[in-house]
This record gives C-alpha cells, structure tokens and sequence, in this order.
C-alpha cells in the first residue's frame, strides 16, 4: 500500500524529490553559467569588421584575437583544473565569471589593439577558470537514487553550452553592434556576466569547508594521478581530433559560402544555425547515455558521420545547399561526440579528488585541436590553389583516428 503524504514514510521520499529538484535547478543553473561564458567566443566574429574600420585591425591582428582565448586553456588547462580542485569548484566558476566580466569592460573601453588583444587573453583566462570546474560541480550538486540517469542528461546539455553561446552572440551581436554600437553592446554582455556571477553565488549551493574540501594528495600527485592514467589521456585526444576538425569546417563556412555566391549577411546566420546544431547531438548524447547506450557507439556515430558528411560537402558532388545540409550533419551529429566525452571525463578520473583537472587535460587537448586544426586546413587549401576538398582530407584522418580512440575507451570502460 502506497503511503499518504502526510504519513511518516512519506516525508523521506518528499524530501528526497524536492532536494533531487533543486540540485537540479542549480545544475542548470551552472549549464547557464557556461553559456553566457560562451557569449564571449562568439561576441567577435561579427564584430571584426567593425573593429577593423574603427581600430584598423589587420587580418592578422583578427586571426589573434580569434584564437588567442584557446592559448589560455592550450597552455593552461591542467594547471586551472589542479586550481579548481583545489581552490574550490563554485569559487572557481565565481571567479573565471568575474575576470571574463572585468576583460570584457576592459576590451570595450579600449583604444589601441594592443589593449584589445591584452583583454582578450585575459577573458581566455577567464572563460577557462568558468568552464572547467563545471563537470565536477554537475556531478557535486546530482545525488541520489536517480543521479546516474540525471547526471548523463545534465553532461549531455553542458556538452552545448559552447556552440549555443557562439551561436546566440553570432545572431544578436550583428543587431546589438547596429543599435548600440559595439562597446556598448560588450559592456551590456559584461554587466550580463556580473548579474549571472551573482545568481550562481546566490544559489549554487558553497564549496565545502577548505579543510575538509580536497583530502588526498597535493597538486603534484593530483597531477601525476590524472597524467598515468590511460582515460583522461584517450578523453583528452578524442576530444583533440574533434574540437579541431570541427572549428575547421563550422570557422572557416562564412569564407566557403562567401565564394560560393552568398551574401555576407546569409552567410553569417547559416553559419550560426550550423554552429548551434551542434547542440542538438550534445542533447542527443545525454538522453542516449542516461538509456545505457554504450559511449564507445556514439563516438563512433559521431565521427563517422562527421567523416561522411564533410566528404559529401567538400567532394565537388552537391551544391551550395547540398553542402550547407551536410554541414549541419557534420555539426549535429558530430554533437555527440562533445556530449558524450564530458560524461567519460567525469567517469574515467583516477578518483574523486581529480575530476577538474582531467576535465583540465581535456580542455587543453581540445584547445590545442582548435588552435591547430584551422590553419593545417587553411594550409592545404591554399597549396590546391583555393579549392576547399583538401578539408574533408583532414577530417578523414582526424576520424580514423577518432574511430580507434572510440574503440579503446569502449574497451576501457568494459
């Protein structure tokens, strides 16, 4: 017999929902962190031009401040995970928020490029120090009978908080540029990031006591720990090979459709509608995994598909529309790779005490991917003189390779 909710054996299970819901809340809450640090990435392509009639910024000078936020997590992101373990994970987030904020404001009251690219590197920082503590916080805040199942859908949906950042700030930065100019609008998103600090301070739940925060060794061994172990190793590659095929193809589609006969503007929006459906495989992922599909098969889908597609879109077989379609292929399903690899993270760290600094490792192979994948692309398309084939050449080996690792963490896992 079912116990009424007013009787003794009731109030257990009642108290158990509503502390499973506001954990979960809080989770969402720290996904929402993660996009509104994304919003920086994506607040600069469409403002380049604008940039560069008013600072006269050189293309190169553009190509930096593209990729200058990658160098802080490429060079970086070990070290901001031994941080978060240790400094505390909502800290952590608190502060990545405060300094993307302060580089922000920093970036919107600048005069020279110099300065520009000097607030740039320091909103790097800060979206690595926001970011990385995210998987282990989700994990914190998710207990209880049903976590595993939670915790699959929760990684999933913190897979998308990049693309759908950089797609949100791609679609409105064009209108906020025109109607406030661009300072304003940075100083507007600044102000945005302040006001999120303060809800994730308010209701993400407090780091525990420091002296009872991080039992087990120190920063070296952490290291150590997480660097011996062949998990946060084949993560971390997985993620390399991805990360750096995909900014590739999904950075370089405003250039191809350009060339191809669309206008700037067009190619603007279906290049964010390219990045944002990489959200949709994140989701995906999530779902699947919480309904116990193995990880090893969606890696698998995932790169297989990104393979095929771009094959498709850069063989010379389809049009413009044929290739932009497979594009978004390429990026949706591709989605499940992102998805699927924050939950490994999580699941493959040596130990409890080392989740943010191989969610670190990760972010640092992955930055790497996107720091080196676009110019080798660049690279082989101008040795064919233009012609865009060569990138489905890249992305064919960065499966293969993608393909064996999928293989050996399934092995791991089981």
């Amino acid at each position: 017999m079912r116990p009424s909710p007013d009787s003794p054996a009731a109030a257990p299970l009642h108290a158990d929902r509503v502390a499973h819901a506001l954990d979960s809340r809080a989770a969402w809450l720290v996904i929402v962190a993660g996009v509104v640090a994304a919003l920086h990435v994506g607040k600069l392509p469409p403002g380049i031009p604008i940039l560069r009639a008013e600072l006269g910024l050189t293309l190169v000078q553009a190509g930096f401040l593209l990729s200058v936020m990658q160098v802080a997590g490429m060079l970086l992101g070990a070290l901001a995970g031994l941080l978060a373990d240790r400094m505390g994970l909502r800290r952590t987030m608190l502060l990545g928020l405060g300094l993307l904020a302060l580089g922000c404001a920093l970036g919107a009251m600048a005069s020279r490029v110099s300065l520009l690219l000097a607030a740039r590197m320091l909103e790097g920082i800060g979206l690595l120090l926001a970011v990385l503590p995210a998987p282990g916080l989700i994990r914190r805040l998710v207990q209880g009978p049903q976590a595993p199942q939670a915790l699959s859908r929760l990684l999933g949906a913190w897979g998308a908080y990049m693309p759908t950042g950089a797609a949100t700030a791609m679609l409105l930065g064009p209108g906020l540029y025109a109607a406030l100019g661009w300072r304003w609008a940075w100083l507007l998103l600044s102000g945005l990031t302040l006001c999120w600090a303060v809800v994730v301070w308010l209701k993400v739940p407090p780091d525990p006591a420091r002296s009872t925060a991080l039992p087990g060794p120190g920063w070296g061994g952490r290291l150590r720990q997480t660097l011996s172990s062949s998990g946060p190793w084949l993560v971390a590659l997985a993620f390399c090979v991805y990360s750096g095929q995909w900014l590739a193809v999904v950075g370089f589609l405003p250039t191809i459709q350009t060339q191809a006969g669309w206008s700037l503007g067009v190619a603007g929006v279906l290049s964010a509608a390219a990045a944002g459906a990489n959200a949709i495989g994140n989701l995906a992922a999530g779902r699947l995994l919480a309904r116990h599909w193995p990880p090893g098969h969606l890696l698998a889908i995932g790169y297989g598909a990104m393979g095929l597609a771009c094959w498709i879109a850069f063989s010379g077989l389809v049009g413009p529309v044929g290739q932009f379609i497979a594009v978004l292929v390429f990026s949706s399903v591709g989605g499940l790779i992102p998805g699927t690899l924050f939950s490994l993270a999580v699941r493959l760290a040596p130990s409890g005490h080392t989740v943010s600094t191989t969610v670190g490792w990760v972010q640092q192979l992955s930055s790497l991917g996107q720091f080196a994948g676009p110019p080798v692309v660049a690279w082989l398309v101008a040795r064919q003189g233009g012609d865009w084939s060569p990138a489905w050449w890249f992305t064919a080996f960065c499966c293969a390779i993608g393909l064996g690792l999928a293989f050996l963490l399934q092995r791991r896992l089981y």
